[in-house]
């Protein structure tokens, strides 16, 4: 793929680094000549000094070719604009943006577009392995919104049905393990101790999952 990451940070060094090891062809673009210092000495793609914001660097970049773009600098409105340019002029739609800070979050929400939020994410993960032991988080889709967790079916649960114990709204059943095999249970399935289930789930979701799961150990 032919991929152009705007910002040379530490995010957008990593990628660019990254993004070529796998062998795709990379143009990095950041307006400070020393930004690019934080690629490693093996990098192979392009450098390409000049303001994103210019239709003439992201044409030196070859956006006409591009497959995709990620801009990942330091500054959220720099960010918003070359992303809605990307799309709007040169009818990239693949495109992938950093917000930098969380409480500019709903300026990438206004234009619709594909954003990571590593402070907000990494937040909500560090949260998550501080003191949330019982259930434990797998997996993060979108900045946390939806998360898969998994947790072990304690002996209070043993003989209560799946339904008894998952929220209404808000956490789906992904998968039940028992003896080493996994399934797809049906919701009216009897737990048993010591079963492993993993569920998708939302923050409220998971948060009602613990306190029925807490209510019931108090018993």
């Amino acid at each position: 793929m032919n991929i152009i990451v705007v910002g040379c940070g530490r995010v957008g060094a990593e990628l660019a680094m990254r993004l070529t090891r796998q062998g795709h062809r990379v143009a990095v673009i950041d307006y400070q000549p020393e930004a690019f210092n934080k690629l490693p000495a093996d990098f192979t793609g392009r450098i390409i000094e000049g303001d994103a914001l210019n239709r003439d660097v992201l044409q030196r970049a070859g956006i006409e070719k591009a497959d995709g773009i990620a801009v990942v600098t330091s500054s959220d409105s720099t960010n918003v604009v070359v992303a809605h340019l990307a799309r709007k002029k040169f009818g990239i739609n693949n495109i992938v943006v950093l917000n930098y800070e969380p409480q500019n979050r709903p300026l990438y929400e206004a234009f619709d577009l594909q954003v990571v939020s590593s402070a907000l994410w990494g937040a909500r993960r560090i949260e998550e392995l501080l003191y949330h032991k019982d259930i434990r988080p797998l997996y993060s889709a979108g900045n946390g919104e939806v998360e898969i967790f998994e947790f072990t079916v304690p002996p209070s649960w043993n003989g209560r049905t799946i339904a008894d114990l998952l929220p209404e709204q808000g956490c789906l059943l992904t998968a039940l393990t028992r003896s080493g095999k996994a399934l797809i249970p049906d919701p009216g399935m009897t737990l048993m101790s010591g079963d492993v289930l993993m569920v998708s789930a939302t923050i409220d979701g998971i948060s009602v999952l613990r306190q029925k799961m807490k209510e019931r150990q108090e018993v």
